[in-house]
């Protein structure tokens, strides 16, 4: 995913109930792309939603997952 998919992703897990009263955006604007899509796939999972991609950047990094 480009980091603008990733942005728009994080955005529509901010709406769930499980993040309703934590704000996991702002955090957003610090980290590299690989990290980014590591906080959405964490998002993901405490949210119970689909991975998208496995929020996964289009760009490869040596990141680990959760699923590793």
């Amino acid at each position: 995913m480009t980091r603008l998919q990733l942005l728009e992703r994080l955005k529509s897990l901010q709406q769930m109930p499980a993040h309703h009263k934590r704000d996991i955006t702002t955090v957003s604007a610090m980290l590299s792309t690989v990290a980014l899509a590591r906080h959405v796939e964490l998002c993901e999972i405490a949210a119970g939603a689909t991975p998208l991609s496995a929020g996964r950047p289009e760009t490869t990094g040596h990141g680990s997952s959760l699923r590793n």
